[in-house]
């Protein structure tokens, strides 16, 4: 029988870097997995394509349900709970990075089970395993059955081949085997894991909710069931929670971390906390930035809804242009609309944005967005706001211009669909047809985010591989199809 797949996603939603995947975990509550489903529903700017969570209970054991869709609409139904009973829950939500991308199989939706000689073990992965083709090769060949294209089926596996006498030293074991980005929730009967790469490219959080704990991709996740943010998990560190409390490992060498540059800028949610900073203050001191660097004169400075609003709030404060919302976003627009005809797929972003005319007619406009990408859609936006009768428009970019794919849980285009691969920004500018194109410099991204000094050009704080193409972990299975790093300067 043929599995179902996702339909394809909204024409606007092609032109943005997608945001890997959500992770959440409780243990310690009553009807954990009912939090869960609360947690991952704040996750769910991070995977829309589906999402799974798998409980346990002393009398019924393991118990698990995986859906397409969004949250709203798969776990919040009394039915479905009450099948995931049991003080102990983690949870996902994809977006797919790896496998067969756009073309989700319910099989490839996580938490991943697997029954080992000591017991069952669920896990859920945020990232990217960079080496996941050659450790599926070595894998088949030495008898492994994949059940799923994903690469975090890669971690169960090893696991199971481990030597090891535990749950915890067997993932340990696992992933010192893995290269590339991981942030991961595990469960066994009794125990919470969780567990960053060295590098700490991708974000985890341990909270506090009442007399138990919780792990989470992001802070505003806590919020939502009202725990309390404890701390990050450092990079390299594996956590295991019981009953008894939390206990620290740190089982790989140490190294420089290099968290995700782009989640300041765009993955995480404006209301969450990354290594003590607030999100939307970081991205409304973008904002400042752009605008000292790149000033021009203009009457309104107008957000890309939505996640170009704190930048453009950050622009219009330096510069002293007046904010306003001149395009508004479609908060109805669903994934599956777009199907019927080829006319109501090419009015494409008009079904998502619609532009204020009477606020922008015969204004010069500054449009303030996250990033570009392809351009396809800024390109759109462009004719939009004229044809609503600006007389000029200006693109300020919140991010350095996106030349390099991402292979640490991104998805990214292949290079050379990236506009910025191929094109100068004067080239961009005439591309896209408008009056003047800025991007932020790495350097005033990095001030932005608290680094006064800019970019440590010989040991970079964040992991840029996107603007600058300094890849701290090899793609290797990408380098073993061809793909060209950057030059050593």
């Amino acid at each position: 029988m043929t599995e179902p797949m996702m339909p394809p996603a909204h024409p606007f939603d092609d032109d943005k870097l997608k945001e890997e995947c959500g992770i959440f975990g409780v243990i310690g509550t009553q009807d954990a997995a009912n939090f869960v489903a609360l947690g991952l529903h704040a996750l769910q700017h991070r995977g829309q394509e589906a999402g799974g969570i798998v409980s346990h209970d002393a009398e019924l054991g393991f118990q698990s349900a995986r859906r397409f869709g969004y949250v709203r609409d798969n776990f919040t139904s009394q039915k479905v709970m009450e099948t995931l009973p049991g003080p102990l829950a983690i949870g996902h939500v994809r977006y797919s990075t790896s496998g067969n991308k756009g073309q989700t199989a319910i099989r490839d939706v996580q938490p991943f089970f697997g029954e080992f000689a000591m017991g069952g073990a669920a896990i859920a992965h945020n990232g990217n395993i960079t080496n996941a083709n050659a450790l599926r090769r070595e894998l088949i060949e030495r008898g492994s059955i994949f059940q799923s294209s994903s690469d975090s089926e890669c971690i169960i596996h090893l696991m199971a081949r481990s030597l090891q006498r535990n749950i915890p030293e067997r993932m340990e074991d696992a992933l010192r085997r893995v290269e590339g980005a991981f942030s991961i929730v595990a469960m066994t009967r009794t125990k919470l894991i969780g567990v960053r790469d060295p590098l700490g490219v991708r974000p985890l959080v341990l909270g506090r909710v009442g007399d138990g704990w919780a792990l989470s991709s992001e802070t505003c996740a806590l919020d939502i069931i009202g725990a309390e943010f404890v701390r990050e998990i450092e990079p390299g560190e594996m956590v295991v929670i019981t009953d008894k409390g939390v206990e620290s490992h740190f089982p790989f060498r140490r190294v420089a971390p290099r968290f995700c540059i782009f989640e300041h800028v765009y993955f995480s949610r404006p209301d969450s906390i990354l290594g003590g900073r607030s999100v939307y203050e970081t991205r409304e001191n973008i904002g400042r930035e752009l605008a000292k660097e790149s000033p021009v004169e203009a009457d309104l400075v107008c957000p890309v809804p939505d996640s170009g609003t704190p930048a453009a709030i950050g622009f219009s404060l330096q510069s002293g242009i007046p904010y306003a919302m001149g395009i508004i976003r479609n908060q109805y627009m669903g994934r599956t609309f777009i199907e019927p005809t080829e006319q109501i797929r090419n009015m494409g972003v008009r079904l998502k944005l619609n532009v204020n005319r009477a606020l922008i007619k015969g204004k010069r406009v500054i449009l303030v967005d996250d990033s570009v990408v392809r351009g396809t859609t800024s390109r759109k936006i462009k004719e939009m706001i004229l044809d609503a009768g600006a007389a000029e428009v200006h693109f300020r970019i919140a991010s350095p211009p996106t030349a390099w794919p991402c292979f640490y849980g991104v998805d990214t285009p292949q290079r050379e669909k990236l506009l910025a691969a191929t094109m100068s920004e004067d080239e961009m500018r005439e591309h896209l047809g408008v009056d003047s194109l800025k991007f932020i410099s790495l350097d005033g991204l990095y001030r932005a985010v608290g680094e006064a000094e800019g970019r440590n050009k010989s040991c970079p704080q964040y992991c840029d591989a996107c603007f600058s193409g300094e890849y701290p972990v090899k793609p290797s299975d990408m380098l073993e199809k061809g793909f060209e790093m950057k030059a050593a300067e």
